[in-house]
C-alpha cells in the first residue's frame, strides 16, 4: 500500500503544481479500491486537495500569500474529460483568462464537450460543459485550442501585436518552445481559418525565439 501511494505521489509532482487529476489518471497503478483509499490519506495528509468528490489537485501554492491558490480551471476541465473520456474545447473568454490576454476571471469556464452537457461549482468558481456535435475543426492539442480560441474571440480587427506577444510568452514561459511542439501546432492549425492561421504562425516564430 505505501509503494502504491509512493507511486501516486511520483506522478503528482511529476506533472507539478496546479495539476487536477482524478483516480482514473492512477488506474494503472492498482486497483480502485486502493487509489481511492492512497488519495484520502494524501488529502488528510495535506498533500493534495479534494475539489469534489473524485476530483483532486495539487494545489498551486504563493509565497507571497503563505497560502494555497485556487485551482487551474483548465487543468480542472481537462481531469473532468479524462475521467468521462470526453473530448472537450476551450472557448473564447475562458481562453483568453487561461492565456493571459484578459485578467478579468469570467463568471464561468465553458468548454465544449462530445459528452452531456454538465455544470460543476469548484471551489467557487462554475465550469460548464455544453454538448456540441464538433469541436473547432476536432484540434487535438489544448495549445492549439487554446490560440485558436483566443485569436478568434479577439477578433481580426481587435488583435494587437501586444496580444501576440503575450500568446508567445504563453508558449514559451522560460524557454524556447521546441521544434517538435511548434510543428505539433502548426500541423494541428493548419486548415482554421487563414488569418487566424497567419496569426499562429506568427505567434510560433515569436516562441521559437523567446
Amino acid at each position: 500500500m505505501k509503494s502504491l501511494e509512493n507511486k501516486i505521489v511520483s506522478r503528482i509532482y511529476g506533472f507539478g503544481r496546479g495539476w487536477s487529476f482524478s483516480r482514473k489518471d492512477f488506474s494503472l497503478l492498482g486497483g480502485s479500491d486502493s487509489i481511492d483509499k492512497a488519495l484520502s490519506r494524501l488529502v488528510v495528509k495535506g498533500t493534495i486537495r479534494r475539489l469534489t468528490r473524485g476530483l483532486y489537485d495539487y494545489p498551486r501554492y504563493s509565497k507571497w500569500l503563505k497560502a494555497d491558490l485556487g485551482p487551474d480551471m483548465d487543468q480542472v476541465a481537462h481531469a473532468l474529460a479524462r475521467k468521462f473520456g470526453w473530448t472537450i474545447q476551450v472557448t473564447g473568454n475562458a481562453a483568453l483568462n487561461i492565456i493571459g490576454i484578459s485578467t478579468q476571471v469570467p463568471a464561468r469556464f465553458v468548454y465544449l464537450s462530445d459528452g452531456p452537457s454538465r455544470s460543476y461549482l469548484i471551489q467557487g468558481n462554475e465550469l460548464t460543459f455544453r454538448k456540441s456535435r464538433f469541436t473547432h475543426l476536432n484540434l487535438k492539442h489544448p495549445q492549439s485550442a487554446l490560440l485558436v480560441q483566443s485569436i478568434a474571440a479577439l477578433g481580426q480587427l481587435s488583435l494587437t501585436q501586444d496580444h501576440v506577444l503575450i500568446m508567445a510568452r504563453y508558449l514559451s514561459p522560460q524557454a524556447p518552445v521546441p521544434e517538435k511542439q511548434r510543428m505539433a501546432i502548426a500541423r494541428d492549425t493548419q486548415y482554421v481559418t487563414s488569418w487566424i492561421q497567419e496569426v499562429i504562425t506568427e505567434v510560433l516564430e515569436i516562441a521559437s525565439k523567446e
